[in-house]
């Protein structure tokens, strides 16, 4: 038990020394990962589309 304990305890003092981001770079950070999101499912789903139909007019 004295190591679990330990354990917590040596955790909540490296939470202490975490430099956590300020609202302005979270909503920056977020918006940055939105977009890319965005930016990647459409090419994906662009991509997708064109190989279905290059198969539609192979397979026939």
């Amino acid at each position: 038990m004295g190591k679990v304990s330990q354990f917590f305890r040596e955790a909540k003092m490296e939470l202490k020394k975490v430099k956590w981001p300020t609202r302005k770079e979270l909503l920056a950070s977020t918006a940055v990962v939105i977009v890319l999101t965005l930016f990647i499912s459409l090419f994906l789903g662009l991509v997708d589309f064109g190989l279905i139909k290059i198969l539609k007019n192979v397979v026939g």
